[in-house]
């Protein structure tokens, strides 16, 4: 039997759909701003596998080899990533930019994860995880907004 779960989050951005994705698809650039990844490595393509490295709680560093799913630039981008091996945990993340009018997005981060793991991690998911997220989301709100003030 395998098990779900999901978590979401969400922010709006004074920016274009266009400037949130610059941001979001700068992989190289993701160690100056996003506090849930050390570094990420790889291109936003379809296929394309990445190498993200990020703390767990407690300080100590994971790396994920996930594979890119979705890259629609400026309005998603998934990947699925696998712990060990298919379906004893398995992560599908997507970020999604939704413009509600013109310089106004709603940037939204989800994950389901899959798995015989999920019960025993859920901690993990539902606390760790999404306060992250809910991090991520925000930093990235201000890294679009500085660099859009810097620009002008």
């Amino acid at each position: 039997m395998a098990f779900r779960n999901e978590i979401h989050s969400e922010v709006t951005i004074e920016a274009s759909a266009d400037e949130v994705w610059a941001v979001l698809s700068d992989f190289g650039s993701y160690a100056e701003w996003n506090p849930g990844m050390e570094s990420m490595e790889g291109e936003p393509t379809v296929g394309t596998r990445l190498t993200i490295r990020f703390a767990l709680n407690g300080g100590r560093m994971m790396t994920m080899r996930p594979t890119v799913l979705v890259a629609e630039p400026a309005r998603e981008l998934r990947w699925l990533g696998r712990l060990i091996m298919p379906g004893l945990f398995d992560g599908e993340h997507r970020f999604t930019i939704e413009e509600r009018e013109p310089g106004r997005v709603t940037f939204s981060q989800d994950e389901r994860f899959r798995g015989l793991l999920v019960p025993f991690l859920r901690k993990l998911i539902e606390v760790d995880t999404l306060t992250t997220f809910h991090a991520v989301n925000e930093a990235l709100a201000r890294r679009v907004v500085e660099l859009r003030a810097s620009a002008k």
